[in-house]
Parts: C-alpha cells; structure tokens; sequence
C-alpha cells in the first residue's frame, strides 16, 4: 500500500473503526478521522480524544442534523416512503447525507481514499461505497471487512477485542453484547446479538426513544400538523397551545410525544440489498407520526388514478433508497415525479397519539377535489342516480361473458 496517500476514516468511536483506524495506521497510511453529527447521542469529545490517541492525524466533526433533516427526512416524508410496508428507512436515509460530508471533508484535507467499518454482510458498505461514488467517481474506497487480509486476521469482535487490549485502544463493547445499535435523529435501530434469533422477542430494555405503549399516558395528545405540498411545517398542541415550527424543532417535538405514547415501535425481518435477510428492531416515533398525517392528507389531495401512481413510485423509490440508490439516475427521475405529484398535498389533519397507535380524526384542505355536497347520502347533488344503471351494466359484461362460458362463480 502506498505511504504517500491519506486517508479519511468514517469513525464512530466504536471498537470496529477504532481498530479499523490502528490497522490502517500500521499500513503506513496518514488516516484523517471524520464523524457526522446526524442527532444521534454521541460523546464526540471523548471520541475525538480516542482517535488522536490512537494516531489519527486529525479528527473532523461536523454537524449534519438541519441537513439530515431538511434534505432527506422530510423529502422521505413527502414522498411516502416505506420499505416492505414498515421500515421508514432512517439509517437508509443517514448514509447518504453523511457520505456528502465525507467527500467534501475528502476534498479539503486532499484525501484520496475513503474507509469505513461497514461489515461485508450489510447494507451499509452499499450505500456508503455507491453514495460516494456518484458524489466524487474518483474517489477509492478501503473496506477493511472485505479484504482478505483484514478478514483473515480478525474474524470478529473476539479478535477485534484481543487486537484492541494489545495495542491500548479503550473499548466498551465486550463479546457478550446483547446487541448493536445506530442512531440519529430521526430513529435507533438495534440487530445482532440475542436478535438474530427471529423467535425471541425483543427486550424491554432495549428501546431507548419510546417507552411501553402500556405504560403510556392515559390521556391521548391531539394536535394539528400543517403540510405546505407534502412538507411538514407546523404543529400545534390543542391542549397547550404550543405551537413547533421549523424542522429540526418538529421532529424533536414529534419526537418526545411520540416517545412518550410508545408510538413507532417496529419488529421486523427484513429482505436486505445483498440477498439475506435480518431481523431489525426499530423507533421512529416522530417521522411516525408524520407518515400517518401525510398519508391521511395524501388521499384526500391527491386525484384517485395519481394517487396510485404515486403510490408504486413510492415503492420504487424506498427501494432505491434501502438498496443505496439515493444518488442514481433513476432516483432523481422518481424523487421529480414524486414530488410533482405533491404540489396539491397542502392542507391541515388532526391528529390523536395514545398508546402507541397514531389516528387522524380530521382534516382540511383548500387542494381537495372532496365535494361534501357530491359525496352526501342526502342530496342527490349533480350525479344522477340512474347514471349508475349504465356503470354497472358495462362492467357486468365482461363478468357476464367469462362465466356464460366458463360457468358461473359459484361452480368454482
């Protein structure tokens, strides 16, 4: 390996890149440690001071929380996105925005090597690597857990552990932990250890956003939540008065109410990009509340046929973004169709948080297409009721004529 390159380290403090950070140090590289601030609950300070020990040249820290959220949660929120109909992708979310900072931190400090502690297993090392490459096609990338020189001499954390207590590197991980963890500000998701078994529930303990659904308040939160084409941009509590604006203060806000209640709890196996499956636990409490709001106000919005359309679009795009396509061509085509098809989505809903379920009981829009006095079982309105004689008359033939042929249904 040459001498003369540096690298820039994605660190998190942990025991994998804090070895990962000694092994390429003994390589002979220059190694510029680099940790972004996404909102999750770090001690950069100590981390910082762990990574100088060690020899990191230096150790950049940069705060990514307005960006994360501005840029990629709330576009997320906008668009609907869900992968398999539970997962609200927010570690999916996070590696793109932190591999911004990593190439333009790669950039500054004349870094030609980007490294990170992703595991040949996961995600991660997707969408790190392919996030990186759009941003700078450049840039070379080290992943030390798909070298065979690295695999071949840790083949995990017992020997990570062992690697660390030679060289004096302070860990905290032990080789019983229970389970792994990533954080930021939109969720924690937790896997590994005792979770690798799908048959054995998660512990109590292990959630650190929400408490207990059952141990929630008995008195439910209402509140309403304003979206201007699809993007969150007010809250207000109808007991208090309170009212948030701003996003970082939205979804801190959300955040604790959703906490509180147990709301965004999830229990998932999961299809990953490379072809296995998981098992992942995760809180999202806030970001929860507001895919249930955006949804309510979606379907009042939007035209019914574009509603489905933007409804398989959405599809597609959580994919994009779970798989680490965040930056692909296709995922710019979609996020435009996606977004054009928000620009009705503008309006209010009324919102009830209790015990961990998330209810709209109301909503108000100016872009609506609902027309009461249309809709009334009261009033006939402009829609006469002999015109649905012919409606179904022409969507009985084709019933009519398959089963003169092939037998009525119930000889099935």
């Amino acid at each position: 390996m040459s001498q003369q390159e540096k690298i820039l380290l994605a660190y998190s403090g942990g025991l994998d890149t804090s070895c990962i950070l000694k092994w390429l140090l003994e390589k002979g590289y220059e190694v510029i440690c680099f940790m972004a601030d996404v909102g999750q609950e770090e001690d950069f300070v100590a981390a910082r001071e762990k990574a100088l020990r060690i020899g990191a040249k230096d150790v950049i820290i940069k705060d990514m929380k307005e960006m994360f959220v501005e840029k990629y949660v709330w576009p997320a929120i906008q668009m609907g996105l869900i992968y398999e109909d539970r997962y609200l992708l927010g570690t999916s979310l996070a590696r793109p925005c932190i591999s911004v900072g990593l190439i333009e931190c790669a950039a500054q400090r004349s870094c030609t090597i980007i490294s990170h502690g992703a595991t040949g297993k996961g995600n991660d090392q997707i969408r790190f690597e392919l996030s990186c490459y759009a941003l700078n096609p450049k840039m070379k990338v080290i992943a030390p857990w798909r070298l065979p020189e690295f695999c071949e001499r840790f083949q995990g954390r017992t020997d990570l552990l062992e690697y660390a207590k030679k060289h004096g590197i302070p860990v905290s991980a032990t080789t019983k932990a229970p389970w792994s963890m990533d954080a930021n500000i939109m969720h924690i998701s937790y896997e590994s250890g005792i979770l690798e078994n799908p048959a054995v529930a998660a512990p109590e303990e292990l959630y650190q956003m929400t408490q207990s659904p059952v141990k929630g308040p008995d008195t439910p939160v209402k509140m309403d939540i304003v979206f201007k084409e699809g993007i969150p941009v007010r809250v207000s509590e109808h007991a208090s008065g309170k009212t948030i604006e701003g996003a970082l203060n939205i979804i801190l806000y959300l955040n604790k109410i959703g906490g509180q209640h147990g709301v965004g709890r999830i229990d998932l196996v999961e299809n990953r990009f490379i072809g296995l499956k998981s098992r992942g636990v995760y809180e999202t409490p806030g970001a929860s509340i507001l895919y249930a709001a955006h949804k309510d106000l979606e379907v009042y919005c939007l035209d019914r046929e574009i509603l489905r359309v933007k409804s398989y679009l959405a599809l597609k795009m959580a994919d994009y973004v779970y798989n680490g396509f965040w930056y692909s061509p296709e995922a710019e085509f979609v996020r435009s169709c996606l977004v054009t098809a928000q620009k009705n989505v503008t309006g209010k809903v009324v919102l009830e948080i209790y015990k961990g379920h998330v209810m709209a009981v109301a909503r108000e829009s100016t872009k609506s297409i609902y027309n009461q006095e249309l809709a009334s079982m009261d009033v006939h309105g402009t829609l006469s009721p002999y015109a649905a004689t012919g409606f179904i008359e022409v969507n009985a033939m084709r019933l009519k004529e398959h089963y003169r042929v092939f037998g009525s249904a119930n000889t099935k």
